[in-house]
């Protein structure tokens, strides 16, 4: 699981048809320090906006927690943070 930060989001007008209705979001990987690894897509079920801290997970885990692993997604937003020390 990683924390980011969600920057921006993404408008695909065909996808795979398991992903219609879901949000899908530019996610900023963020280390402990809050400096900026890397930028994903990562499918957005909870309702993260631009600005916001979130949970991220990966993998096979990503696909089970919103499809029962029906749809190729790598990556998932599990939860807004309220708050997280550095």
């Amino acid at each position: 699981m990683y924390l980011g930060k969600v920057v921006g989001n993404v408008v695909s007008t065909k996808k795979e048809e398991s992903l219609t209705g879901y949000k899908l979001m530019i996610v900023e990987v963020i280390n402990r320090h809050g400096e900026s690894l890397t930028e994903i897509v990562a499918v957005d079920p909870v309702g993260a906006g631009r600005g916001e801290f979130v949970l991220v997970a990966t993998g096979s885990s990503a696909r089970m927690g919103v499809t029962g692993g029906q749809a190729p997604i790598d990556a998932t937003i599990v939860g807004i943070v309220d708050t997280f020390e550095k």
